[in-house]
């Protein structure tokens, strides 16, 4: 299987501004090519223009603002060539399945997939930008009420990524029930929870480090012995035995194929030994208190 040369940035909403500076700094020159889609926000034109003049304060000279909506379709010409030319993509924050919608079975999105497999570009995106980015999003679901049956719900998202499910504002918004209902319901999916003003890079596909002063949340099901996810009724809730979570911060990283949490080292390899696991979990609590003090 070919290696995935791309990267996805993904921020748990909140706050950008330390976001951008880490896509400016340690991502792109200041000669990089930048495309902004606002097409989840509400207002995508003031949206759009402003995360063009955060780039450029910061000394980005080559950034633009591609309009995707009812009045413009994704797939023009430019559109497509400036696809083809773009070094970073961000994705602006708002609603998720109007970004979806209008990216979904377009050329512009197929060649954006594309591009992330075999080129290394960067496709970053806040809240809604970075529901997107797996194959599966959720859309809905609040609170308590997301752990009983048909209360949390998911629709198709733009696949950059497959078998994640991106959930944000996690903390803030109490979200750990429909992540959890959501990965009860489809064992093989990671879920990813990220906090306000924290976020992931994925690389490779597969190596999910953090970056912001909070806590990325990782829920894995991969080892649930029961659940009745599938045979509960309508409105009942929903029960699961062994389910698996990681709490990460700036620092450490998570191995989605190897379903592995690891401290980054230059001397940690991607298949570490097991022998490391004990230190690793002494390390979760020393990981929370860093994450509250911040």
């Amino acid at each position: 299987m070919e290696e995935v040369k791309g990267k996805l940035i993904a921020l748990g909403g909140g706050d950008d501004d330390g976001f951008i500076k880490l896509i400016h700094s340690k991502i792109c020159s200041l000669t990089s090519k930048i495309e902004v889609i606002a097409t989840a926000a509400t207002e995508a034109e003031e949206s759009g223009q402003a995360y063009k003049e955060a780039f450029e304060e910061l000394g980005c000279n080559n950034v633009q603002f591609m309009r995707i909506d009812e009045e413009h379709e994704a797939d023009t010409e430019e559109n497509l060539k400036r696809i083809q030319e773009a070094d970073v993509v961000f994705f602006t924050g708002g609603d998720q399945v109007r970004l979806a919608c209008f990216l979904n079975k377009t050329k512009l999105l197929e060649l954006l997939r594309e591009r992330y497999i075999t080129e290394p570009i960067i496709i970053a995106g806040t809240s809604a930008g970075a529901a997107i980015m797996s194959d599966k999003m959720i859309y809905d679901g609040y609170g308590h009420y997301s752990l009983i049956k048909g209360e949390m719900k998911t629709t198709v998202g733009c696949s950059f990524i497959k078998k994640v499910y991106i959930d944000t504002h996690f903390a803030e918004r109490g979200r750990f029930g429909r992540l959890a209902h959501a990965v009860a319901h489809d064992p093989d999916y990671i879920g990813i929870g990220l906090s306000e003003e924290t976020g992931i890079i994925i690389k490779k596909g597969n190596q999910v480090e953090v970056f912001g002063p909070g806590v990325v949340t990782i829920i894995d099901a991969s080892q649930v012995a029961f659940s009745n996810v599938h045979k509960a009724a309508e409105n009942e809730p929903i029960a699961v035995e062994n389910l698996k979570m990681h709490l990460l911060v700036n620092g450490y990283r998570y191995c989605l194929k190897e379903h592995q949490f690891q401290p980054i080292s230059e001397n940690t390899p991607l298949h570490a030994d097991k022998s490391i696991s004990p230190p690793v979990q002494q390390n979760h609590a020393i990981a929370v208190k860093r994450a509250g003090a911040a």
